[in-house]
């Protein structure tokens, strides 16, 4: 797909990809997610992505709201372990509108005292949610619990203690210290030309001061291997296993997509799937996922049944991972993943609000942004020996922490 980048005196880049559509779509992506907080702040990164639509130096709550649904937008953002994302999509002549009020909540906020406090009892209310919805817990605790000790293992969400005791002090220090100017991707997708996009991003965002990164994360450790289990006040048994993965920047990133793919990613007709749930009648939800980041990555397997079936259920997930290991995809196997990935890919290009996030997140991550030809090339050029080897490394039970919740009694 063609795009442009501009990228202004402060080092903010301007994302520019043409579409013929009448709608557009564009967000602002900043290189500062939960892991850049200390743990005694821990919520930080999400409590703020919350505020900022609450008041800024000339727009309250409302104005901030209806500035974009006035007009038939919509307007949304999230934070994640290394990234918080706020973007809008309208009809095309409200380009200035959206890249205006994107520049007042990021950089204009005031954080008022009593906007905190009921933005904080949101939050909190948001935790407990969570904390009832055991499909969800599990994957915080189990990241907590792979990543012992490192930030990334800490719920997004922070934890209610650390929650009630942030301020406006914590906030500001923590996007001087993070929302660093070259970090920073204002991303659009619409019918407008480079001289256009350009012109109206340079207008509300070349007068931002620059912040330039300096580079700060710690690579998590490798920890012990752990299984734990515990007993909860639930109906059904939730259970996850995984492993520290591949990063963004590791050779075999492309491979281990693939192979999750193939294993239980999309679709009903993952071999997980197939085998544990349609073969077996074991789990009613099962599903594989590969996370990159910056410096690691994360692969898990969740899967939901009935308390007395968990360990059957364990012992076929283990059983299927064996014969991968030890029965190497054959050419023409390996194909048929590669053309159902591939089309995959293809068919999540229709969702343009996702495309033009994932090309900001591209160009945070590595300077630049494949095409669908390069990414498919990158594809088509994973060997069954590549397959192999990470089939053998990723799925080695000896590398497998485990966490599982038992119904009471």
């Amino acid at each position: 797909m063609e795009y442009n980048v501009h990228t202004l005196p402060n080092g903010i880049r301007l994302l520019h990809v043409p579409s013929a559509s009448a709608i557009s779509h564009a967000c602002i992506i900043i290189n500062s997610g939960s892991r850049d907080e200390a743990e005694e702040k821990s919520g930080l990164a999400h409590f703020i992505e919350h505020l900022v639509f609450k008041r800024t130096e000339k727009r309250n709550t409302n104005q901030i709201l209806n500035r974009l649904e006035s007009v038939g937008a919509d307007l949304n953002a999230y934070t994640t372990k290394e990234y918080t994302c706020i973007h809008a999509s309208f009809l095309n002549p409200y380009l200035d509108r959206t890249l205006e009020l994107f520049n007042d909540i990021v950089f204009h906020s005031t954080f008022p005292d009593d906007e905190m406090e009921k933005e904080k009892s949101v939050i909190l209310d948001e935790i407990s949610s969570y904390l009832d919805q055991p499909e969800e817990a599990i994957c915080d605790d189990f990241e907590d619990q792979l990543w012992a000790g490192h930030p990334l293992g800490r719920n997004i969400l922070g934890t209610t203690e650390s929650v009630t005791k942030l301020d406006k002090k914590d906030i500001l220090q923590f996007i001087k210290d993070n929302y660093h100017t070259d970090k920073i991707v204002v991303a659009v997708l619409g019918n407008y030309t480079l001289n256009k996009v350009v012109k109206v991003g340079s207008k509300h965002y070349s007068d931002i001061p620059a912040n330039l990164h300096v580079l700060s994360r710690i690579p998590p450790a490798k920890n012990l291997v752990t299984s734990q289990s515990f007993q909860k006040p639930i109906q059904q048994a939730h259970a996850m296993m995984g492993t520290q993965a591949y990063s963004l920047h590791h050779p075999y990133k492309t491979g281990l997509l693939l192979l999750n793919n193939l294993i239980g990613g999309t679709g009903m007709s993952s071999i997980l799937n197939l085998q544990i749930r349609e073969k077996y009648g074991i789990a009613y939800t099962i599903e594989t996922g590969y996370s990159p980041l910056s410096d690691t990555g994360i692969f898990t397997l969740y899967f939901g049944t009935d308390k007395e079936k968990v360990s059957r259920a364990w012992s076929l997930i283990l059983k299927e991972f064996k014969k991968i290991k030890d029965h190497p995809l054959t050419e023409v196997q390996l194909q048929k993943a590669k053309n159902k990935f591939i089309g995959q890919i293809a068919l999540g290009e229709e969702n343009r609000i996702g495309l033009i996030v994932a090309m900001a997140k591209s160009l945070i991550d590595y300077d630049k942004i494949d095409d669908l030809e390069t990414v498919f090339k990158k594809i088509q050029a994973v060997s069954t020996s590549d397959m192999a080897n990470i089939a053998n490394e990723i799925l080695d039970e000896s590398n497998l922490t485990s966490l599982t919740f038992y119904p009471l009694g």
